[in-house]
């Protein structure tokens, strides 16, 4: 296959790779937690305070144990997703603690908003599954949001979702809440229903609340998303080169930590590392070297045999405009033919990560769509080329009006919903509207149409009561 985007050379993964071993035996990576020290120590790893050191054979091990491809089971089995290899998820944004409308107006996300997002998500031909905290709900209280969260994911959407990795403890009831949900009764949850992001804490440490929560997670066989956002410049080196040594040292960590804990348990090489603008001093997500991560990070993974994770329509822009789709679709699309396994952040991110936008997330979700038309691959037979079909119309002939058109008019071309295709005269006709005011629109009414998925009446009580009663424990 052509492409004109770096090729990684078999030597050049190695080098990377060999960097990464070299961080990985000589400078160690801390791990700011007594639990997660303790397994590295019974497990024969040198650890010195809160730093652990790694032989490359330890490595190696743990990812001998990682699978390439797992599935991800929805309460709507119809909806399970397979993440690895040839497959990959779209879904949505992540962690914004506020949303924007489409001119750049911003306020504090509201618990209203997450659930608005959650029923955006069922409803999404092309989003695979639910995310995790796409808001962060201003009018909620902070201990405890995310119980409501969890049970919003459960209730208002019946597609795989995300997990919570906010603390051990908050694992923890994300997993219980798993166990009411798939009918459950064991003391582990075997069934993999989520996939939860654990970053670690550029350079070289992971937090006592990500490595809590990973080894909840993985203890119960919940995947969990190993990623490493490093600033060029500011939180590891400033070429990229040192990037993805840096970040594959960190993934690598991360991941041998939840084969120790249950080998084979579902992992996910993940990155959205990119520049840090020296102007301002904040990271760039719409910088064309973000997209260069992504390239290079999917081609890391598949060295190591792992799914992979990386960003989807990602930008800096404020508002809903030109700057906003070109840097989104320019992630978007090289995430998705790159072989990006789990795409976060497809729908909704505006101001590098800083708001989501409903707006945006319906012009993000044709984007989708579009590429997963891109994506489609092209039939080549004697039936899809229809030389008969040529030779009647002819020369100079028209196909309009050919019974063949007739028949795949409405299914052989991707059609776009939001997008315009009118001329000018029916254009003006219709207002002179532009996308975001047209996706403005589409939101209410997807909204308006928004149905409850049905759910055991007994399984919704019983997680409504564990959320009550955690909130008051």
């Amino acid at each position: 296959m052509y492409d004109r985007m770096q090729e990684l050379t078999r030597e050049q993964m190695e080098k990377i790779h060999g960097a990464a071993m070299d961080l990985l035996k000589n400078t160690g990576v801390a791990f700011n937690d007594d639990e997660g020290l303790e397994i590295f120590k019974s497990n024969g790893f040198k650890v010195e305070g809160s730093i652990v050191f790694f032989e490359e054979a330890q490595i190696q091990k743990a990812l001998e144990t990682a699978p390439k491809r797992f599935t991800v089971h929805a309460r709507n089995p119809e909806k399970s997703v397979e993440i690895g290899e040839d497959d990959f998820v779209f879904a949505p944004g992540y962690g914004a603690p506020f949303v924007m409308d489409a001119q750049g107006n911003q306020r504090q996300a509201t618990m209203a908003d997450y659930d608005n997002f959650c029923k955006l998500i069922q409803t999404s031909p092309y989003l695979d599954m639910n995310g995790w905290m796409m808001v962060e709900p201003s009018d909620m209280p902070h201990n405890t949001v995310h119980l409501d969260l969890n049970l919003s994911n459960m209730l208002l959407c019946d597609k795989p979702f995300m997990g919570s990795p906010v603390s051990k403890q908050g694992a923890q009831e994300g997993v219980d809440m798993a166990k009411i949900l798939f009918g459950v009764k064991d003391e582990i949850m075997d069934k993999t229903v989520s996939v939860s992001l654990i970053n670690s804490l550029s350079p070289l440490q992971f937090a006592d609340e990500m490595i809590g929560s990973l080894i909840t997670l993985a203890k119960n066989n919940q995947a969990c998303v190993v990623a490493s956002l490093i600033m060029a410049g500011g939180s590891g080196p400033v070429t990229l080169a040192g990037v993805l040594a840096l970040q594959n040292a960190e993934i690598l960590a991360g991941i041998t930590l939840a084969q120790l804990v249950r080998p084979g348990a579902p992992v996910v090489y993940g990155s959205t590392s990119s520049a840090m603008d020296m102007k301002t001093g904040a990271l760039s997500i719409g910088a064309p070297e973000l997209s260069k991560n992504i390239h290079m990070v999917t081609q890391m993974a598949r060295f190591y045999n792992l799914p992979c994770r990386s960003g989807g329509g990602l930008t800096d822009a404020l508002a809903v405009d030109a700057q906003a789709g070109v840097e989104s679709a320019l992630a978007l699309n090289t995430a998705a033919r790159s072989g990006v396994n789990f795409i976060l952040h497809s729908c909704g991110i505006l101001g590098s990560y800083i708001a989501m936008s409903f707006e945006k997330f319906l012009v993000d979700e044709e984007a989708c769509g579009f590429v997963r038309a891109m994506q489609k691959p092209l039939e080549i037979t004697d039936e899809s080329i229809d030389l008969d079909v040529i030779k009647q119309v002819g020369i100079g002939g028209q196909y309009l009006t050919h019974p063949k058109t007739f028949q795949l008019c409405r299914t052989e071309f991707h059609m776009p919903t939001l997008m315009s295709r009118q001329n000018p005269d029916l254009w003006t006709k219709s207002g002179k509207k532009s996308i975001d005011e047209i996706a403005g629109d589409k939101v209410a009414q997807r909204l308006a149409t928004y149905e409850k998925p049905e759910i055991d009446p007994a399984i919704e009580k019983e997680l409504t009561d564990y959320v009550e009663k955690r909130k008051n424990a």
